[in-house]
């Protein structure tokens, strides 16, 4: 509408122009077709954000349910970005200029084809053959579930989406609630291959140790004095922390 408007008005007042003075005329054409042009060149942004979601301030909505058929950003790719890219692609590394450390660089970086997974060079980049040209580089490739979550999120229009994955603080138990958490927030950075800082995520022996010594808990509640974790991502809920938490205090309960 607001588009439609526009074109109206230009073209009134362009009819009109013989009304105002010759210099006056081209200032003003100028800035109508700079203000209509406008309209058509804006980059995607994330305004589709789901109610409730905490980057939305002001929203007073519940939280959208999670459909298993469809791809959070939030929920499930973002995490997958953090653990297996950021730390080579932050805005103080950046290699490549590529930035993946929120919604906005990733969707703004040229290197998403809204729609259309396939033409995406970073969905190329992590099914790459080649380990030469696939991402994450010199890491362990992405799992296929990994890989089809960012394919299913660029194919149903990348959106800055998000959903309530209805967290449990009586499920506490490595393999239905501490694992899973582990391996879409950690594991990416801490494994048998990358294990940063020393540590290791990837298996129930590894993760039991970092919590019995204090280090899982102090990383995820960002005390002082411990590295925040995860890398450059956002905190984990409080009811996840206190999965965690129930975790450590049942003697790590499988």
């Amino acid at each position: 509408m607001a588009a439609h408007f526009a074109g109206k008005l230009f073209l009134y007042l362009h009819s009109n122009l013989h009304l105002m003075n010759k210099a006056f005329s081209r200032l003003f054409t100028f800035i109508l077709i700079t203000i209509f042009l406008s309209m058509f060149s804006c980059k995607h942004e994330p305004d589709d954000i789901n109610p409730g979601d905490p980057n939305n301030p002001g929203d007073t909505t519940g939280l959208i349910t999670c459909d298993p058929d469809t791809a959070y950003f939030k929920n499930d790719v973002m995490p997958i970005f953090q653990s297996h890219c950021a730390e080579c692609h932050n805005e103080t590394t950046s290699e490549h200029g590529l930035i993946l450390t929120s919604y906005s660089n990733i969707i703004n970086s040229d290197h998403i084809e809204v729609g259309n997974a396939s033409e995406s060079d970073i969905y190329e980049a992590i099914t790459d053959t080649d380990p030469e040209d696939r991402m994450p580089f010199g890491r362990p490739p992405l799992s296929a579930t990994e890989i089809a979550t960012i394919r299913d999120w660029i194919n149903q229009g990348a959106r800055n989406n998000y959903c309530d994955s209805g967290c449990d603080t009586t499920v506490f138990t490595f393999a239905e609630a501490i694992e899973p958490m582990i391996d879409l927030n950690c594991k990416g950075c801490h494994n048998a291959s990358v294990a940063n800082d020393g540590v290791r995520l990837d298996t129930y022996e590894f993760i039991a140790e970092v919590a019995q010594n204090g280090r899982l808990m102090g990383a995820i509640t960002h005390a002082d004095g411990y590295a925040k974790m995860p890398y450059l991502g956002d905190k984990l809920s409080d009811c996840q922390i206190t999965q965690v938490r129930k975790w450590i205090e049942s003697e790590f309960n499988k």
